[in-house]
């Protein structure tokens, strides 16, 4: 393998690396500050209230990633992007839920299965970033 081969192969294996850094930092926030809520008495029914139970756990996953990528070094931009990934699925899908077309429990799988992809378009983005 060529110098730039070997650079190249490695710059996509950090770049992997940090996707995966990304996706365990949203659910080490989901679910330290899920756990935290119920202690401080903000327990809430995610049945009853669909649309503030995706809002308040994409608030938790973005503050896990958040504190990780500023530990990082990223800028409040890219950041602020990543973020923005967590809450993006709401703007085709809340329609959706009050429509009635999908319930609660479709927004949070659907969701959950849009950002994936919409972190790793926001990475790519900016991949000179991640690797």
């Amino acid at each position: 393998m060529t110098q730039t081969a070997t650079k190249a192969h490695s710059g996509w294996l950090r770049f992997t690396l940090h996707y995966i850094e990304m996706i365990v930092a949203m659910f080490v926030g989901m679910f330290a500050l899920g756990a935290l809520q119920p202690a401080v008495g903000l327990a809430f029914s995610h049945a009853q209230y669909p649309e503030l139970g995706y809002l308040v756990m994409a608030f938790n996953m973005s503050v896990g990633m958040a504190v990780w990528m500023r530990f990082r070094g990223h800028a409040w931009r890219h950041t602020l992007e990543m973020c923005a990934a967590m809450f993006a699925p709401a703007v085709p899908l809340f329609p959706l839920l009050w429509l009635g077309v999908i319930d609660g429990g479709a927004l949070m799988v659907l969701a959950h299965l849009a950002m994936f992809p919409l972190m790793l378009g926001a990475m790519l983005l900016r991949h000179s970033e991640h690797i």
